[in-house]
């Protein structure tokens, strides 16, 4: 009887020990950023490989962020993968990651090892893509309408209730097609186009990815979107076409950061390690997603958006990652854009 309790109470105070925490049990909570498909195959095949537990949940990376905001003082999430690099950058200067240099960094082309540096190593870059946009190539035909090639294009009168992006307080990607025209235009001129654009859109969904899918399928003409985006939709078999614009673009950095406190923080650091690796950028293609990978190992997919081929402008990731930053665009969009009726 006395064996019994002692063992009794050797297992209680196990349980009890600091030493013994979520991430002994071989768990990993990835909040996912990217298309859906990717966050799964990425999931499964870690799980796969490891034997560690994953647990997905996908949102974009502006909610995301917001989720990430709010849970800093009880983190749920170990690792944010994917999703455009401003949001990051801002958890990065607001604290919310953790400082982490995989030793594959030596590996990474240098536009993903300048993302890490400029965030003070809070996070990595993991793929390369630019915005332009995607349009339903049968809806043009039927209305007439040109193929959209610049950003002068889309507020045309023909287009009108026509145009979907996301919605920027919530996309990283509509983030940046706001960013990005305040650095192409100047803001005054750029808020004078998001106010004329406003009155051509449908509706500004909460997922970067949302406005393409539209068009693809037809529910609208034109989206803004990551030109990455449409070959995978053209590989499902929809009439759907991309263009860059011609008065210049911008990019993302799609990045992958470790929650401060992450509770499975070994863990996080392996799936952080292995997601740099060719063999697991290479899923990404699988998966039919064709951003430019940030590993120089791992192959380009030829579908991918070339950069050399775009208008690329110089984009300020550094101003436009920070919190002062886009907390103003974002108000200033809310304020002078969003609630102007349409």
């Amino acid at each position: 009887m006395k064996l019994k309790l002692l063992a009794t109470a050797m297992v209680a105070a196990a349980l009890s020990s600091p030493h013994v925490s979520a991430q002994d049990k071989g768990n990993l909570n990835i909040y996912c950023s990217m298309q859906l498909e990717w966050c799964q195959l990425a999931g499964n095949e870690f799980q796969k490989q490891t034997g560690i537990k994953v647990n997905v949940s996908h949102k974009g990376s502006g909610e995301t962020f917001a989720q990430i905001k709010a849970e800093a003082s009880n983190p749920k999430g170990d690792v944010w993968f994917g999703g455009t690099g401003d949001p990051h950058l801002q958890a990065a200067e607001e604290n919310l990651t953790e400082v982490y240099q995989s030793p594959m960094m030596k590996d990474l082309h240098p536009w993903a090892t300048f993302q890490a540096q400029i965030a003070g190593f809070k996070t990595v870059g993991i793929y390369a893509g630019a915005l332009g946009f995607g349009f339903n190539t049968e809806l043009l035909a039927k209305k007439k309408i040109e193929a959209p090639k610049c950003w002068a294009d889309l507020i045309k009168p023909e287009l009108k209730g026509d145009v979907q992006m996301a919605n920027p307080a919530a996309s990283g990607t509509a983030y940046t097609a706001l960013a990005t025209l305040v650095q192409v235009m100047g803001e005054d001129k750029a808020f004078e186009y998001l106010k004329a654009l406003h009155r051509n859109i449908s509706q500004y969904p909460r997922s970067g990815t949302g406005p393409v899918k539209a068009a693809a399928r037809g529910e609208t003409a034109v989206s803004v979107s990551f030109m990455h985006d449409v070959p995978g939709e053209q590989k499902n078999g929809f009439p759907v076409g991309m263009s860059a614009p011609c008065e210049g673009t911008g990019y993302e950095v799609g990045s992958m950061s470790i929650m401060k406190g992450a509770r499975n923080l070994e863990n996080a650091k392996k799936f952080y390690d292995w997601a740099l690796t060719p063999d697991a950028q290479k899923l990404a293609a699988q998966a039919k997603q064709y951003q430019l990978p940030s590993n120089k190992n791992a192959p380009q997919p030829p579908e991918a958006p070339r950069f050399a081929q775009m208008k690329l402008i110089q984009y300020d990731f550094k101003k436009y990652g920070s919190s002062a930053e886009r907390k103003r665009l974002l108000e200033k969009w809310e304020k002078e854009v969003n609630s102007i009726p349409r």
